[in-house]
């Protein structure tokens, strides 16, 4: 019981670094932009930002655009990465292992050198914009547009969506699609009643990660459209750091929204992968 105790405490004492980092630089922030939040620029002490935010059209406008871009970039994000993460598996080959060091790379592509890409490639003056101009499959493209944003996030949601849902597979038995030939299930009453509903834990659970990985990105959106576009963390930084207007309290109210946004989402995915645990049981 002895040694128990000791190795308790050592465990214990080893997590004190990671314990007094997570407090310094997680807790305490976030308290400090808490009460920022509840504070206007007389010190006073009121939920005026708040109600500022839900009664302006502009900030709900940022509400909405952070998340419709973050919804649909999450849809197709999560379609890609199923279909490209099952091909893996059913391929048996060093390809498997290079694409997967592939969208291991590539997930980390994101700001400056990702903004820049897509505009040689999809910008007014694109060079695939210029292509499907001239094989008359598009009249005009707007990559600074909402779909054009859309566009961008999926593409650096698929690398995170493939390397999530990679290993899921892996609770996909060959014998089951065996078995279920052998009782005269096609692929898809197999795919319906049991390829499915093993996987939709791990389905709903990294599309929630994709959608809070949307919901937080910056510095890609901002590159590209040098602070424009009107979406949660533009007008976060806009509020922080801009040169017109500066009102760090309005911007930590939004940065409140913005973390009970992302605080749902996790919820939601705590719950989903408790349930998955028990499937799995």
């Amino acid at each position: 019981m002895n040694a128990l105790n000791r190795g308790k405490w050592l465990a214990l004492l080893c997590l004190l670094p990671f314990a007094l980092f997570f407090i310094v630089f997680e807790i305490a922030p976030l308290v400090w932009v808490l009460i920022s939040s509840l504070q206007t620029e007389e010190s006073s002490w009121s939920l005026e930002n708040f109600t500022r935010i839900f009664t302006s059209k502009f900030y709900r406008q940022a509400i909405q655009f952070s998340l419709e871009i973050s919804f649909y970039s999450s849809i197709f994000g999560i379609i890609i990465a199923t279909l490209g993460s099952y091909s893996l598996r059913r391929v048996d080959s060093p390809l498997r292992n290079f694409v997967t060091a592939f969208a291991n790379m590539t997930s980390n592509f994101a700001g400056v050198p990702l903004a820049f890409a897509f505009i040689i490639l999809l910008g007014f003056n694109g060079s695939i914009t210029l292509m499907l101009k001239q094989a008359g499959i598009i009249e005009d493209f707007n990559l600074y547009s909402k779909t054009g944003l859309i566009i961008l996030y999926t593409y650096f949601q698929i690398p995170l969506g493939v390397l999530l849902l990679y290993p899921a597979f892996d609770a996909l038995r060959e014998d089951w699609r065996e078995s279920a030939a052998l009782l005269g299930a096609n692929g898809w009453q197999f795919w319906r009643h049991i390829g499915l509903p093993v996987l939709t834990p791990a389905l709903l659970g990294t599309f929630v990660i994709l959608l809070a990985n949307a919901l937080g990105a910056y510095a890609t959106v901002y590159a590209l459209t040098t602070g424009n576009f009107n979406v949660l963390p533009i007008r976060i930084a806009g509020l922080v750091s801009g040169d017109v207007s500066l009102d760090p309290n309005m911007a930590s109210a939004l940065a409140v929204v913005l973390v009970a946004l992302m605080t749902v989402v996790t919820v939601v995915h705590q719950l989903l992968l408790k349930r998955s645990y028990h499937v799995s049981r």
